[in-house]
């Protein structure tokens, strides 16, 4: 979220000069933690808000995290540019990348790297506060399951993306917005033998891709006043502009954008 947030961020400076919008990363956890004490006004988030952090609000501020949904992403899979492999199944990652898995060779999925390169898969992951990890590991492992031991993990979605342009062996997930010359975004197969569908825009918003997710802005009730006009501007079209420059999927007009409390009170829609 920190790349569409930054890209907000410098759009609306020409829109309201006066005022201010500081962005930094770290991780949702790290975003929803600052939104909890007090020092952010808005927590972007790559996943939803837990139980714990909804009652630690609850108990620090006497509110509860506000969610609106800004866009979808589509969780690509990065292989190295030269990699001859094209498509994977949610089943081959899982195999790959869950405790215990038994796929730790290119070999072993029918994949002969080039030159030199050795056979072995090298591992790129997100650390444990990011968003994106908790989503992958959900989505494609399931929720009881953890990551092997060895994988390398980076702190940010393009440090993913860097690494994998310079290791042939490695496999990795990041948001499909990160994409470079250096690497190959694989399409995705829900199921063995399956269609597999590449994370673009058309096939995220139709729902072929297997492993796409909303992107949320949490707020600690309604917000107010210089913060209430940011996210009025962020939902409409000014803002969804950003969103489908930076890569991403646009809110669908007429989708629900505020629902609900994550705690399950009604608020009204947007």
């Amino acid at each position: 979220m920190v790349n569409v947030a930054q890209a907000w961020a410098e759009a609306y400076a020409n829109v309201e000069p006066a005022v201010s919008i500081e962005v930094a990363g770290g991780g949702s956890a790290t975003g929803i933690a600052a939104l909890i004490d007090g020092a952010a006004d808005f927590a972007n988030c790559s996943r939803q808000v837990e139980t714990g952090e909804i009652a630690a609000a609850r108990q620090k501020t006497g509110l509860e995290p506000t969610e609106w949904i800004v866009g979808h992403d589509a969780l690509a899979i990065y292989v190295h540019r030269d990699n001859p492999l094209n498509e994977i199944s949610l089943e081959q990652l899982a195999r790959i990348y869950r405790r215990g898995g038994d796929v730790t060779r290119w070999s072993q999925i029918g994949v002969r790297l080039p030159g030199s390169a050795s056979d072995e898969i090298i591992l790129i992951s997100r650390q444990s506060n990011s968003g994106t990890y908790q989503y992958f590991r959900h989505a494609v492992l399931g929720p009881k399951e953890d990551l092997r031991p060895g994988t390398r993990d980076l702190n940010g979605s393009k440090e993913v993306v860097s690494l994998i342009g310079t290791t042939p062996g490695a496999i990795g997930y990041s948001g499909m917005g990160y994409a470079t010359a250096e690497v190959k975004m694989l399409r995705v197969a829900s199921s063995e033998g399956g269609p597999a569908y590449g994370p673009t825009l058309e096939n995220a918003t139709q729902g072929k891709y297997p492993i796409a997710r909303p992107l949320y802005v949490y707020t600690l009730g309604e917000p107010r006043g210089a913060a209430r006009s940011y996210l009025n501007w962020m939902l409409a079209a000014p803002g969804q502009r950003v969103v489908a420059a930076s890569g991403y999927v646009p809110v669908a007009r007429g989708e629900e954008v505020h629902g609900r409390s994550p705690g399950g009170a009604g608020i009204e829609r947007q």
